[in-house]
């Protein structure tokens, strides 16, 4: 099984998720090859997904959703996420991967 990679960019962290939409909860999952495995609610239609990634990230992370931005993959189940303000360390620990 990979290791999930987290690359620091400017002032964040840089790392990949899979994303499984309509589950029965929000969690994280575990991994899916070298990304994060992220189960959420909703539904992959009209953004309604990504904008529960965010929250979700925002929240379990500690930091506000203006700090979680999707930079590629946004009609993917795999997608690119930056996140703003924590270090590599604190943000593999924070999602327990």
């Amino acid at each position: 099984m990979s290791e999930p990679t987290f690359v620091a960019r400017g002032d964040g962290v840089l790392f990949h998720v899979h994303v499984q939409p309509r589950a029965s909860r929000n969690e994280v999952a575990g991994l899916h090859g070298a990304a994060i495995q992220v189960r959420l609610q909703a539904p992959p239609v009209e953004g309604e997904a990504n904008a529960a990634l965010v929250a979700f990230l925002a929240e379990r992370l500690g930091v506000g959703q203006r700090a979680v931005e999707i930079v590629s993959g946004h009609r993917s189940r795999t997608k690119r996420v930056v996140v703003r303000g924590l270090a590599a360390a604190e943000v593999r620990a924070r999602l327990g991967v």
